[in-house]
């Protein structure tokens, strides 16, 4: 925030990217009482337009030219052009929030999270499912139990969105970033394989991958882009009960074990519950609404968010891995170097 601005003063945002994720960006940004939409950019001008209409705020075909107007802008252009465009607006001092994945290679993720530190500005990244009242929910459960194994499935039906980068990149990466948040211990394995709608397909639609952390979880992550039904789970296996979380109705299911029996005065058995299920209560905030309330939070506050860039950063490392371990075929360990600069170099 300009020092000349008062701290009291809505933050000024503009929104680069006006596709499928930035009209909605654009859309909540009106709403919030916090912040002020200045203006949009798309190079599609008729949309632009249309949308900057739509809200009564400035269109800019070239962004470059609302960057003086406006605090912060959140980034939602297709992937291989968020460097480009997310160094330019670091640059001008603009703090920044770029839509999942960082960059489309560790290396172009590496040189943001270094500039944003540089520039003494805000980097975070839309890993949109950390917001979702129901993994906030499951977190708060999950302290409070020995975590055996986690499952994550994302599965989507065909759809030419995010038809520039693989189901790991556009799908899975969301459950890679929520599996880390959920275990803080170090990677010792990792196994996936992966299929392609088509032959002459030039990206994985669906895969499957297994990861093994040295306190002993195991994480199993499956994504598709080729399912005929909308699936989005969580389901945490621990000593002491069963944790399902629905992240489409914001419902959380914890299963526990019980040995309660019902009887007779005479000590008849009538019938025995072998098992209960609690329901949590999950709020219905939009989880897009609470990702732009934490984002213009932190700018006022000159705050980290909670997803930032050295976080989004580990999570493409890992789906860098996934992705070439899926294509390979082999599968990776801690001691394996080969893969390791695999991982980090791609």
């Amino acid at each position: 925030m300009s020092p000349s601005r008062n701290f009291h003063d809505p933050i000024r945002v503009g929104v680069i990217g006006i596709g499928n994720m930035g009209q909605h960006h654009a859309r909540v940004l009106s709403l919030l009482k916090d912040a002020e939409l200045v203006g949009v950019s798309d190079v599609n001008v008729e949309r632009g337009r249309d949308t900057a209409s739509k809200h009564r705020v400035l269109f800019f075909e070239d962004y470059r030219e609302m960057l003086p107007k406006v605090d912060a802008v959140c980034i939602a252009v297709p992937t291989r052009l968020h460097y480009d465009v997310g160094t330019t607006c670091l640059k001008a001092g603009i703090h920044v929030l770029i839509e999942k994945p960082i960059a489309a290679t560790i290396a172009e993720a590496e040189s943001l999270v270094q500039l944003a530190a540089d520039q003494n500005c805000i980097l975070q990244v839309g890993h949109i499912e950390r917001f979702n009242p129901a993994f906030q929910e499951l977190s708060k459960v999950l302290k409070h139990e020995t975590i055996l194994a986690i499952e994550a499935d994302r599965m989507s039906p065909y759809s030419q969105r995010a038809n520039d980068v693989s189901v790991v990149f556009d799908l899975m990466i969301h459950d890679i970033d929520l599996v880390l948040e959920l275990v803080p211990s170090t990677i010792v394995r990792v196994s996936a394989h992966g299929n392609c709608v088509s032959p002459e397909s030039k990206y994985l639609d669906y895969v499957t991958a297994t990861i093994g952390f040295e306190c002993g979880i195991i994480a199993t992550l499956t994504a598709s882009k080729v399912t005929h039904r909308k699936k989005r789970k969580i389901t945490a296996h621990c000593t002491n009960s069963l944790t399902e979380s629905n992240f489409l109705n914001n419902e959380i299911l914890i299963h526990r074990q019980t040995t309660a029996n019902w009887t007779t005065d005479y000590g008849q058995v009538l019938y025995r519950q072998d098992g209960f299920i609690e329901k949590v209560h999950t709020s219905n905030i939009e989880p897009l609404h609470a990702e732009l309330e934490h984002f213009v939070a932190c700018v006022r506050d000159r705050a980290q968010p909670s997803v930032g860039g050295a976080q989004a950063l580990k999570t493409l490392r890992l789906a860098s891995l996934i992705e070439q371990t899926a294509i390979d075929g082999q599968v990776w360990r801690s001691c394996d170097l080969q893969l390791r600069e695999v991982a980090t170099l791609s």
